[in-house]
């Protein structure tokens, strides 16, 4: 080690030492790990937690490593299922890891299509020990949050050669190079990088200053670019302020955005709200409880572990933050909605894992009531890292996953997931119509990742939407083609959608409703596993052929031996058979 290097590390071990030391006590539960450089036993602890999470699929158990300001120097963070790592610095770089954070393909041959629920958030990573010429591996698919990060180095998003399939990136540094490798799909947002290789169906970079050269459809070259980010608040963070205190950082909005939020070491524009301003909740705290501390008007803190709810969480006033680590879990098994909000300014719901129960609540989670009316254009609803689950950890039931009512709300990156794997899974086991209905007007999302549900995944009836980037997995269970088509008769089980209410064989995965006259989406891809013979879809999408409704770059693929897509977009665009050409490709509608 140099005597620069020497010093450096010294200086790191004393300014976590230092701060750690200034921090008030906080009880934050067993499952908050806030380590410093200098933790005895540090090394062990991590590899406990990863020894403990990397086979926990759908165990109960959920994780949160907070890294107190400082480097460390040789240190290797493998990451496990729901475990989520967290600088605690004001700045990427105030925490700094000296060697490796790798996330490992879960299934044989390097595949890496089950990696989910896991993430890394805030700090500074230089991959000496990575998997060689200073590269980290991230081999990851759905639900990883991966945010204000700073890679001292290169990054690659799959390991060796095996499936890969889905990721995000938001607000990240890299200095190096990114390696999408086997990647599906991804969605970049306000990120840089020296440089980008790779393309398989479906890369959307929005607010990336140097993205990939390229142009959808051709192979390799299948990128969607969106020059600005229009609109966007970055996701809250816990880190030790200037005084030495916990406080929770609420980015302001940002318009017409590239790039990275935190170039320099001065705070982005927002608000720091103090740590005693938020309720550290833990699993076994009660609906009541969290409910009373909304009411007097409080933000929540829901630190790891599994929340058995018997009432609906009310989030009700204007500004509130609700902000998860370590993917804190709610359920409820008395049939009522896990949470809804009223129809106010401002609120933040970020890091939320969403867990469907035994009994119909008829949504999981409700943004604003229904008939909402009110406009938030200058302080709309934020959503980050929220994830939906029917069954999989066990048999659930639900009709809608996530319904928004409120205009101007902004989603920033969801998994809503129709289980497909796991206890509880069957045609009857784990029934689900929808993942999104979208009523409110002008509701923008960011990295929409819909999967496997009975109806059409996404179903949007308000005026104005944007999406950037959707990817959605059809059902892989229909038994027969009768038991998945839509009804005749446009306001039958599924509600209105589409063209008129057209009727066909399935059900699309992104279907606009024929009222709408205002709607834009960017990097679309629809996928079928059909496990039943002579089971097909005619639509991927639908959508009224109307000026103010537009759609850009969409792409179906036949992945099994079974059924087919039979259009892109409504009668547009060529099928994807099994048994032919497996892939088509759009690149306008109308």
């Amino acid at each position: 080690m140099t005597i620069a290097k020497a010093w450096l590390l010294a200086l790191g071990i004393a300014l976590g030492t230092a701060l750690a030391a200034q921090a008030q006590a906080q009880d934050f539960g067993p499952n908050v790990h806030v380590l410093r450089p200098d933790t005895p036993g540090l090394q062990q602890q991590i590899l406990d937690i990863y020894e403990a999470q990397q086979p926990n699929h759908f165990g109960p158990r959920r994780d949160a490593i907070l890294l107190m300001p400082g480097t460390y120097e040789g240190l290797r963070i493998p990451v496990g299922f729901y475990t989520q790592v967290l600088g605690l610095g004001a700045h990427p770089d105030d925490v700094h890891v000296i060697g490796d954070l790798r996330s490992t393909a879960l299934l044989a041959k390097d595949n890496a299509t089950q990696n989910f629920w896991r993430g890394a958030e805030n700090f500074s990573i230089t991959p000496t020990l990575g998997i060689g010429d200073n590269t980290m591996q991230w081999a990851v698919s759905q639900a990883i949050p991966f945010r204000r990060m700073h890679v001292r180095g290169n990054i690659r998003l799959a390991q060796n050669q095996g499936w890969s399939s889905g990721g995000w990136f938001s607000d990240v540094l890299i200095d190096g190079h990114v390696d999408s490798a086997t990647q599906q799909q991804w969605i970049s947002r306000n990120t840089e990088w020296a440089n980008w290789t790779g393309s398989n169906w479906n890369m959307v970079f929005v607010g990336v200053p140097r993205p990939p050269a390229g142009t959808f459809p051709i192979p390799g070259q299948r990128y969607t670019t969106v020059e600005r980010t229009p609109l966007v608040r970055e996701k809250p963070y816990l880190f030790i302020d200037a005084h030495g205190e916990y406080a929770v950082r609420v980015p302001a909005l940002r318009r017409d955005s590239q790039g990275i939020s935190w170039a320099g070491r001065a705070l982005p524009p927002g608000r720091t709200l103090p740590l005693a301003s938020f309720f550290v909740a833990k699993a076994g705290d009660s609906a009541a409880t969290l409910n009373a501390h909304l009411s007097a008007g409080q933000h929540l803190l829901l630190t790891p572990g599994e929340y058995l709810l018997d009432d609906t969480l009310r989030v009700t006033r204007p500004g509130t933050v609700v902000l998860g680590i370590g993917f804190p879990t709610l359920r409820s098994e008395n049939g009522k909605p896990l949470m809804s909000t009223a129809d106010v300014d401002g609120l933040t719901l970020s890091g939320l894992f969403f867990d469907a129960g035994r009994d119909d609540s008829g949504v999981l989670l409700e943004v604003g009531p229904q008939g909402a009316a009110k406009r938030h254009r200058a302080d709309p609803s934020v959503l980050h890292d929220v994830f939906f689950r029917i069954g999989g950890a066990a048999a659930g039931r639900v009709h809608t996953a996530l319904r928004i009512n409120a205009h101007d709300t902004i989603v920033d990156h969801t998994w809503i997931w129709r289980a497909d794997h796991g206890e509880g899974v069957g045609w009857t086991s784990n029934p689900a119509a929808h993942g999104l209905v979208v009523n409110g007007e002008d509701v923008t999302v960011y990295g929409l990742f819909v999967e496997h549900f009975q109806a059409e995944q996404v179903l949007w009836r308000g005026n104005g939407g944007r999406v950037y980037f959707f990817q959605s997995e059809l059902p892989y269970d229909p038994p027969d083609q009768t038991a998945w088509t839509r009804p005749k008769d446009p306001k039958g089980p599924s509600g209105p959608s589409g063209p008129s209410g057209s009727n066909g064989r399935g059900f699309p995965a992104y279907s606009v409703a024929d009222s709408v006259t205002r709607h834009e989406a960017w990097g679309l891809g629809a996928y079928s596993v059909f496990r039943h013979t002579d089971v097909a879809l005619d639509r991927a999408i639908e959508a009224p052929a109307r000026p103010g409704v537009r759609l850009h770059h969409m792409i179906t693929v036949c992945l099994v031996d079974k059924g087919s897509i039979e259009h892109v977009v409504n009668e547009q665009g060529p099928p994807a058979r099994c048994k032919g050409d497996n892939t088509a490709t759009l690149n306008e509608f109308p």
